[in-house]
Protein backbone atom coordinates (compact mmCIF):
# COMPACT_ATOMS: atom_id res chain seq x y z
CA UNK A 1 0.00 0.00 0.00
CA UNK A 2 1.44 3.34 -1.07
CA UNK A 3 1.69 6.04 1.58
CA UNK A 4 1.13 9.68 0.65
CA UNK A 5 4.18 11.85 1.08
CA UNK A 6 4.02 15.61 1.36
CA UNK A 7 7.11 17.73 0.72
CA UNK A 8 7.42 21.47 1.33
CA UNK A 9 10.02 23.61 -0.46
CA UNK A 10 10.62 27.02 1.12
CA UNK A 11 12.14 29.91 -0.82
CA UNK A 12 13.13 33.39 0.28
CA UNK A 13 10.22 35.56 -0.83
CA UNK A 14 8.79 37.86 1.88
CA UNK A 15 5.76 35.61 2.45
CA UNK A 16 7.93 32.63 3.38
CA UNK A 17 7.94 33.83 7.01
CA UNK A 18 4.41 32.50 7.49
CA UNK A 19 5.97 29.04 7.79
CA UNK A 20 7.00 30.01 11.33
CA UNK A 21 3.37 29.59 12.40
CA UNK A 22 2.68 26.33 10.57
CA UNK A 23 2.46 22.87 12.06
CA UNK A 24 5.22 21.22 10.06
CA UNK A 25 3.96 17.76 10.96
CA UNK A 26 1.75 18.18 7.88
CA UNK A 27 4.90 17.59 5.80
CA UNK A 28 7.12 14.55 5.66
CA UNK A 29 10.09 16.59 4.42
CA UNK A 30 10.80 20.31 4.54
CA UNK A 31 13.43 21.61 2.13
CA UNK A 32 14.86 25.11 2.50
CA UNK A 33 16.53 26.90 -0.41
CA UNK A 34 19.62 29.02 0.26
CA UNK A 35 18.87 31.54 3.02
CA UNK A 36 15.40 30.15 3.73
CA UNK A 37 16.80 27.96 6.53
CA UNK A 38 16.52 31.12 8.63
CA UNK A 39 12.74 31.21 8.21
CA UNK A 40 12.11 28.21 10.45
CA UNK A 41 14.24 25.71 12.32
CA UNK A 42 11.87 22.92 11.26
CA UNK A 43 13.60 22.02 8.01
CA UNK A 44 15.21 18.73 7.01
CA UNK A 45 17.31 19.63 3.99
CA UNK A 46 19.07 22.80 2.92
CA UNK A 47 19.70 22.91 -0.82
CA UNK A 48 22.08 25.46 -2.32
CA UNK A 49 24.30 25.96 -5.42
CA UNK A 50 28.08 25.65 -5.55
CA UNK A 51 28.57 29.41 -5.12
CA UNK A 52 26.45 29.80 -1.97
CA UNK A 53 28.71 31.61 0.48
CA UNK A 54 30.02 29.73 3.53
CA UNK A 55 29.06 32.54 5.91
CA UNK A 56 25.42 32.20 4.82
CA UNK A 57 25.16 28.55 5.83
CA UNK A 58 24.12 27.36 9.30
CA UNK A 59 27.08 26.50 11.50
CA UNK A 60 25.34 23.59 13.22
CA UNK A 61 22.90 20.97 11.99
CA UNK A 62 20.40 18.98 13.99
CA UNK A 63 20.55 15.20 13.68
CA UNK A 64 17.78 15.10 11.07
CA UNK A 65 19.15 17.97 8.99
CA UNK A 66 21.54 17.80 6.06
CA UNK A 67 22.91 19.81 3.15
CA UNK A 68 21.97 18.98 -0.44
CA UNK A 69 24.65 20.18 -2.84
CA UNK A 70 25.42 19.75 -6.52
CA UNK A 71 26.96 16.40 -5.65
CA UNK A 72 23.40 15.20 -5.09
CA UNK A 73 21.01 17.43 -7.03
CA UNK A 74 22.78 17.45 -10.41
CA UNK A 75 22.25 13.73 -10.95
CA UNK A 76 18.67 14.07 -9.71
CA UNK A 77 17.89 16.87 -12.16
CA UNK A 78 19.59 14.95 -14.95
CA UNK A 79 16.96 12.22 -14.50
CA UNK A 80 14.47 14.79 -15.77
CA UNK A 81 16.50 16.02 -18.74
CA UNK A 82 19.04 18.31 -17.11
CA UNK A 83 19.37 22.00 -16.34
CA UNK A 84 19.07 23.40 -19.86
CA UNK A 85 15.51 22.13 -20.23
CA UNK A 86 14.43 22.27 -16.57
CA UNK A 87 15.51 25.84 -15.80
CA UNK A 88 18.61 26.65 -13.76
CA UNK A 89 17.25 28.45 -10.75
CA UNK A 90 16.98 26.87 -7.34
CA UNK A 91 13.18 26.67 -7.11
CA UNK A 92 13.12 24.32 -10.10
CA UNK A 93 16.23 22.48 -8.93
CA UNK A 94 14.66 21.88 -5.50
CA UNK A 95 11.50 20.69 -7.21
CA UNK A 96 13.27 18.14 -9.38
CA UNK A 97 15.44 17.03 -6.44
CA UNK A 98 12.25 16.39 -4.49
CA UNK A 99 10.65 14.46 -7.33
CA UNK A 100 13.71 12.30 -7.86
CA UNK A 101 14.78 11.68 -4.29
CA UNK A 102 11.57 11.80 -2.24
CA UNK A 103 8.97 10.93 -4.89
CA UNK A 104 6.17 12.80 -3.11
CA UNK A 105 2.47 12.58 -3.83
CA UNK A 106 2.19 16.33 -3.15
CA UNK A 107 4.96 18.87 -3.61
CA UNK A 108 4.28 22.28 -2.10
CA UNK A 109 6.16 25.52 -2.66
CA UNK A 110 6.22 28.54 -0.37
CA UNK A 111 8.05 31.78 -1.04
CA UNK A 112 8.98 30.73 -4.56
CA UNK A 113 6.78 33.00 -6.67
CA UNK A 114 9.85 34.42 -8.46
CA UNK A 115 7.99 37.73 -8.69
CA UNK A 116 9.73 40.76 -7.21
CA UNK A 117 8.13 43.84 -5.65
CA UNK A 118 9.82 46.97 -6.97
CA UNK A 119 8.47 49.08 -4.10
CA UNK A 120 9.38 46.86 -1.16
CA UNK A 121 11.61 44.04 0.00
CA UNK A 122 12.33 41.36 -2.60
CA UNK A 123 13.19 38.72 0.01
CA UNK A 124 12.25 38.03 3.64
CA UNK A 125 15.64 39.43 4.72
CA UNK A 126 15.32 42.62 2.63
CA UNK A 127 16.73 43.19 -0.83
CA UNK A 128 18.24 40.35 -2.82
CA UNK A 129 19.14 39.40 -6.35
CA UNK A 130 16.22 38.33 -8.60
CA UNK A 131 18.06 35.23 -9.78
CA UNK A 132 15.20 33.67 -11.82
CA UNK A 133 14.87 36.87 -13.88
CA UNK A 134 18.50 36.92 -15.04
CA UNK A 135 19.25 36.62 -18.74
CA UNK A 136 20.05 32.93 -18.88
CA UNK A 137 19.76 30.38 -21.70
CA UNK A 138 17.84 27.99 -19.41
CA UNK A 139 15.26 30.58 -18.31
CA UNK A 140 13.78 31.68 -21.63
CA UNK A 141 10.31 31.15 -20.12
CA UNK A 142 9.52 30.69 -16.42
CA UNK A 143 6.00 29.74 -17.45
CA UNK A 144 7.25 26.90 -19.65
CA UNK A 145 9.68 25.73 -16.95
CA UNK A 146 6.79 25.69 -14.48
CA UNK A 147 4.53 23.74 -16.81
CA UNK A 148 7.29 21.26 -17.60
CA UNK A 149 7.89 20.49 -13.92
CA UNK A 150 4.16 20.39 -13.21
CA UNK A 151 3.51 17.94 -16.04
CA UNK A 152 6.47 15.64 -15.37
CA UNK A 153 5.48 15.54 -11.69
CA UNK A 154 1.91 14.62 -12.57
CA UNK A 155 3.19 11.85 -14.83
CA UNK A 156 4.83 10.25 -11.78
CA UNK A 157 1.76 10.71 -9.59
CA UNK A 158 2.66 13.97 -7.84
CA UNK A 159 0.55 17.12 -7.63
CA UNK A 160 2.50 20.38 -7.36
CA UNK A 161 0.92 23.37 -5.63
CA UNK A 162 2.03 26.74 -4.34
CA UNK A 163 1.07 27.84 -0.82
CA UNK A 164 1.90 31.43 -1.74
CA UNK A 165 -0.73 33.82 -3.07
CA UNK A 166 -0.52 36.82 -5.35
CA UNK A 167 1.42 37.57 -8.51
CA UNK A 168 3.70 34.74 -9.53
CA UNK A 169 6.06 33.48 -12.18
CA UNK A 170 5.85 29.99 -10.72
CA UNK A 171 2.88 28.89 -12.77
CA UNK A 172 1.40 26.12 -10.63
CA UNK A 173 -1.98 25.94 -8.88
CA UNK A 174 -2.21 28.05 -5.74
CA UNK A 175 -3.92 26.98 -2.53
CA UNK A 176 -3.43 27.52 1.21
CA UNK A 177 -1.75 25.67 4.05
CA UNK A 178 -5.14 24.91 5.58
CA UNK A 179 -6.51 23.46 2.34
CA UNK A 180 -3.59 21.83 0.53
CA UNK A 181 -4.16 18.30 1.89
CA UNK A 182 -7.58 18.12 0.24
CA UNK A 183 -6.76 20.24 -2.79
CA UNK A 184 -6.78 18.29 -6.07
CA UNK A 185 -5.64 20.32 -9.10
CA UNK A 186 -7.62 19.50 -12.22
CA UNK A 187 -5.08 19.56 -15.03
CA UNK A 188 -5.74 18.69 -18.66
CA UNK A 189 -2.48 17.52 -20.19
CA UNK A 190 -1.94 16.87 -23.88
CA UNK A 191 0.06 13.65 -24.14
CA UNK A 192 0.72 14.45 -27.79
CA UNK A 193 2.34 17.78 -26.93
CA UNK A 194 4.32 16.25 -24.07
CA UNK A 195 5.64 13.63 -26.47
CA UNK A 196 6.60 16.33 -28.97
CA UNK A 197 8.42 18.37 -26.32
CA UNK A 198 10.39 15.40 -24.99
CA UNK A 199 11.24 14.26 -28.51
CA UNK A 200 12.51 17.72 -29.44
CA UNK A 201 14.60 17.87 -26.26
CA UNK A 202 16.12 14.48 -27.02
CA UNK A 203 16.90 15.40 -30.62
CA UNK A 204 18.71 18.60 -29.61
CA UNK A 205 20.62 16.73 -26.90
CA UNK A 206 21.33 19.85 -24.84
CA UNK A 207 22.52 17.67 -21.98
CA UNK A 208 25.45 18.51 -19.70
CA UNK A 209 26.34 15.68 -17.36
CA UNK A 210 28.06 17.79 -14.68
CA UNK A 211 25.32 20.43 -14.71
CA UNK A 212 27.65 23.28 -15.61
CA UNK A 213 25.78 24.19 -18.75
CA UNK A 214 27.20 27.72 -18.87
CA UNK A 215 30.53 26.28 -19.95
CA UNK A 216 28.85 25.07 -23.16
CA UNK A 217 26.26 27.81 -23.59
CA UNK A 218 27.49 28.78 -27.07
CA UNK A 219 26.42 25.37 -28.36
CA UNK A 220 22.77 25.94 -27.40
CA UNK A 221 20.27 27.72 -29.64
CA UNK A 222 17.93 30.08 -27.80
CA UNK A 223 15.38 29.95 -30.64
CA UNK A 224 15.17 26.16 -30.41
CA UNK A 225 14.64 26.39 -26.67
CA UNK A 226 11.84 28.91 -27.22
CA UNK A 227 10.20 26.41 -29.59
CA UNK A 228 10.30 23.79 -26.83
CA UNK A 229 8.95 26.35 -24.34
CA UNK A 230 5.91 26.90 -26.55
CA UNK A 231 5.21 23.17 -26.81
CA UNK A 232 5.31 22.78 -23.00
CA UNK A 233 2.95 25.74 -22.63
CA UNK A 234 0.54 24.20 -25.13
CA UNK A 235 0.81 20.81 -23.40
CA UNK A 236 -1.07 22.07 -20.36
CA UNK A 237 -4.30 22.87 -22.09
CA UNK A 238 -6.33 23.84 -19.02
CA UNK A 239 -3.82 26.27 -17.49
CA UNK A 240 -2.25 25.90 -14.05
CA UNK A 241 -4.97 27.41 -11.86
CA UNK A 242 -7.89 25.18 -12.80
Amino acid sequence: MEVDMNVLVIGSAPDSVQAKDWDMSAFDKVIAINNAWRVTSQWDELIFPHDFAEDKKPTKLLKHQKFVTEDQFVSAQNLFGGFVYAGATMAFTAGYWSLAHHQPSKLCFLGCNMHYNQNGPTHFYGQGSPDPLRDDITLTSLEACSYRMLILAKMQGCDIVSLSSGATNLQVPQTTFNEFLDFQPALVISKTKVGQALKHEKSLNYYVDDGRYWMKEKSFCRDELRKIDQIWIEALTSGPRN
